[in-house]
């Protein structure tokens, strides 16, 4: 609780002790709509760090994001396969092969950092 807020509830309760018992009631409301303006300022600060993890949580994407990479690892050992089939066992076979998965890497990454909105 802030401290401004609880200065007020003190105040509050100093109050009622000096005015006495016929001020019970409206020191008793002031009260109750102090510490309801609290809890309502703890509950929307809850609410809006809540719905900001529910949007990181479920954002959109997370399926093809999934798609993009196992399909993308086939695409690679597909082309990893062609490369090596087609007689480039040598260095310029294994350079085309690095090449090939920094590119799968590369586009991965960028994929997965894309905004969704």
């Amino acid at each position: 609780m802030e401290q401004a807020s609880r200065d007020e509830i003190g105040a509050a309760v100093a109050a009622h002790a000096e005015l006495g018992r016929e001020y019970d009631r409206a020191v008793a409301e002031g009260l109750i709509d102090r510490i309801g303006a609290e809890v309502d300022r703890r509950v929307d600060a809850r609410l809006s760090g809540a719905s900001r993890r529910a949007l990181r949580a479920g954002r959109p994407g997370t399926f093809a994001t999934l798609v993009m990479g196992l399909g993308s690892m086939g695409l690679g050992v597909g082309a990893t396969a062609v490369v090596l089939a087609n007689g480039h066992n040598s260095g310029e076979g294994s350079f085309m092969v690095v090449v090939i998965w920094i590119a799968i890497a590369v586009i991965n990454v960028m994929f997965g950092r894309r905004d969704f909105r």
